[in-house]
């Protein structure tokens, strides 16, 4: 049985928001054609839409700070802005669906910055002063993502990764889990 990932449960949640059309659009399959097989659009195009409050088909800055802190994280305004800055490839101070893509592919980056990276999202996920991410911590994050999941059904999100059997995920488990 393969395990539906919080990204993925998070896409049916708000592909219920949308309106419902009989055809993508051409930017969606502009982007399918473009993108590495390795990045699933439709989880991605999720996560697009979370980020765009508004439903304009742009983030902006203030979209791009607002959903970090509401992960936890800390963005500041100019942060947001600089983010947007370097991704708006059209220069009309968003960020659209197509440069959000390119954005996560991060092809640019070395495996040390991706690793950071991971590092970062990482810690999102796990409580303070721990190493690992618990079935209670997942279920925090998943609970600030709008998510509502029993501690029953996050340890049974960690089993599909757990690779040792501990009943937690370790950063290496977290790294295999998030390719």
């Amino acid at each position: 049985m393969s395990q539906k990932s919080p990204l993925s449960r998070l896409y049916k949640k708000y592909s219920k928001k949308r309106s419902e059309s009989s055809s993508r659009t051409h930017e969606d399959e502009e982007a399918r054609s473009s993108t590495s097989s390795s990045l699933n659009v439709d989880e991605l195009r999720t996560v697009f839409d979370y980020m765009d409050t508004n439903s304009d088909g742009k983030i902006s800055g203030e979209e791009l700070q607002s959903c970090f802190s509401l992960l936890g994280g800390a963005l500041s305004s100019r942060e947001a802005e600089e983010v947007v800055k370097i991704s708006d490839v059209d220069g009309d101070g968003f960020i659209d669906f197509g440069e959000f893509l390119k954005l996560m592919e991060g092809d640019d980056g070395s495996d040390e910055e991706k690793r950071k990276e991971l590092r970062e999202a990482f810690g999102m996920y796990v409580m303070e002063g721990e190493e690992f991410i618990t079935a209670a911590s997942l279920r925090r994050t998943l609970s600030r993502l709008g998510e509502s999941c029993t501690v029953d059904a996050c340890k049974g999100m960690i089993r599909g990764f757990d690779q040792n059997g501990d009943g937690v995920l370790s950063f290496d488990e977290f790294v295999l889990m998030m390719r």
